[in-house]
């Protein structure tokens, strides 16, 4: 399982999402619909580049072995970290 990722989404999330928002306003959108979409698709988005911000981060720790890793949309929870 694949816990550093899970610790990102918190941060990629809201990173996301406030730049969509600060995006939409940059703009010339305000209202509610904007700000909803921002949201929405922050949500969306922050496991993805929370996964592959944390295969990064892994791939570039010189002590730790990538290659062992099984790819997969859902890890196995009874695996080692991947």
């Amino acid at each position: 399982m694949d816990r550093l990722s899970i610790y990102l989404t918190l941060v990629t999330g809201a990173v996301l999402t406030g730049s969509l928002v600060v995006a939409a306003f940059s703009l010339g959108w305000y209202g509610a619909a904007p700000v909803a979409i921002a949201v929405v698709a922050g949500f969306a988005l922050s496991w993805p580049a929370a996964y592959l911000v944390s295969r990064e981060i892994k791939r570039r720790d010189p002590h730790f072995d990538h290659r062992r890793a099984r790819p997969g949309l859902i890890p196995d929870p009874r695996a080692p970290e991947v």
